[in-house]
């Protein structure tokens, strides 16, 4: 049956749900959110809005918005998880009262949204994967452009959006410590090692020195004051660490209530810093060595599926090696994100409705699955709905969420972290960050971000 859900908001340890399910460990959830938060964002759209943004000067603003908005919104989001016991849908309405209902579907249609699009880009990732293993890589750029019209479009893509989609409905439908957390015990490991090997490789590039100097080491104050600049810094910050979409907080909920949140949180957003980072200086030097920077400035789908594997072959045998730990690399950042995007809806199917978990996820496979058709069919509604879901839902999510627990619940929080050994002081200080420095940094990232947006869209 479903849970009770009090018309009145409830106070701390109120109307608190009880999953069946848990974490093996603290430290499996730090690794299945840090899963969760580092995915294809951070390989290609760090490159891609850095070299929009003036290199260093993208990069503090980013850094910026980590610290001082995303890392409080996302340790009121694993509070609201964990105090409430419940699934995205229903949590916002046991922590705030009914009136926080419109937030519960937000956390929905951002997952389902992002995920529908999500898996057309794994699909593409999967097939350059498979392609780089078993027939090798495109030999000049013409054979790259003609590769990935292949696999962007028609039946190619549309199988591949599929196969994704049934992928990530197995891992989720086998549980949270069978499935998610086994994925992530392995895969966020195995990341950072090819990751690490393709850095000290990249190192050692004749471009590397110009490709960080042309991109990561530019600094250009002019940049810092930019509107797009600003609406890329904001939705970098927010897809990448995954605030305001509901993943974290649907995996929250499995928490045990002795875990240190402020602490998982930190060690969840440096992880997924550092991969940021770390994939920056692999994927400059790589341009800069093959001269790819007009292709990279110009696309995020030119940098990863035309330009890089284009460098990549001129390296003959090794380039070949490269490009399948890269994109075995994107592949996984792909499947641990989309296993957290999918939890979302069916979290809240079970919360809401009582159903089984396979029930629950197959049939948010199908639906997902159809939404996602026309991104498979046209990048251009690719484009578009990653600007509307990746971007603008995203931050809207994170702003509702600095007001339910800065404003709204503050006592939840308090109470919260206090019972697990949070020092008051801290408490105090993150209270003080969601109420008065996240919301209008949010609010200012907001703005910026829609008229940006709507300026792009109609000079497009």
């Amino acid at each position: 049956m479903p849970s009770p859900i009090s018309e009145q908001p409830a106070g701390p340890g109120q109307n608190q749900g009880h999953p069946t399910e848990s974490w093996s460990s603290s430290l499996g959830f730090v690794l299945a959110a840090a899963g969760s938060a580092v995915g294809l964002g951070n390989l290609w759209g760090f490159a891609y809005r850095a070299s929009q943004g003036g290199g260093l000067a993208f990069v503090v603003l980013y850094v910026a918005i980590v610290l001082l908005v995303c890392l409080p919104v996302l340790i009121a989001e694993m509070v609201l998880g964990r105090s409430t016991g419940h699934a995205p849908l229903l949590a916002p309405i046991t922590a705030g009262g009914r009136r926080w209902a419109p937030l519960g579907w937000l956390f929905m249609a951002a997952a389902v949204g992002i995920l529908s699009y999500y898996a057309v880009l794994m699909g593409w990732t999967g097939r350059t994967l498979l392609h780089a293993l078993l027939v090798g890589l495109p030999a000049d750029m013409e054979a790259s452009k003609a590769f990935f019209a292949s696999i962007s479009s028609g039946g190619s893509a549309l199988l591949g959006h599929v196969l994704s989609m049934a992928l990530t409905g197995i891992v989720v439908a086998a549980g949270v410590r069978a499935g998610i957390e086994r994925l992530s015990r392995w895969g966020i490991p195995l990341l950072f090692v090819l990751l690490l090997v393709l850095l000290i490789w990249a190192a050692g590039l004749p471009g590397a020195m110009e490709g960080y100097h042309t991109f990561l080491l530019k600094w250009d104050a002019s940049k810092l004051h930019d509107a797009t600049t600003i609406r890329n810094a904001f939705t970098q910050a927010f897809f990448s660490i995954g605030a305001g979409i509901g993943a974290i907080l649907a995996y929250a909920a499995y928490l045990d209530r002795r875990s240190a949140i402020p602490t998982e949180a930190a060690a969840v957003v440096t992880m997924d810093t550092a991969v940021g980072l770390m994939a920056g200086c692999v994927t400059f030097p790589l341009v800069a060595s093959f001269a790819l920077g007009d292709v990279v400035s110009s696309s995020t789908v030119g940098t990863l599926f035309i330009a890089l594997p284009t460098g990549m072959a001129s390296l003959g045998g090794a380039g070949r090696v490269v490009a399948v730990a890269f994109f075995g690399l994107a592949y996984i950042a792909a499947i641990t994100s989309s296993v957290s995007l999918l939890e979302v809806p069916v979290a809240s199917l079970i919360d809401r409705l009582g159903w089984r978990r396979p029930r629950a996820v197959w049939l948010g496979v199908a639906v997902i699955t159809v939404l996602g058709l026309p991104a498979a069919l046209d990048t251009g509604v690719l484009e578009r709905m990653d600007a509307v879901f990746g971007g603008v839902l995203l931050i809207v999510g994170g702003l509702l969420l600095a007001l339910l627990l800065g404003w709204g619940s503050p006592g939840r929080l308090r109470q919260d972290l206090q019972a697990s050994g949070t020092p008051p002081a801290l408490v105090g200080s993150l209270l003080w960050l969601l109420r008065w420095v996240s919301p209008c940094a949010i609010s200012i990232g907001l703005v910026i971000s829609l008229v940006d947006l709507a300026r792009s869209w109609a000079g497009g």
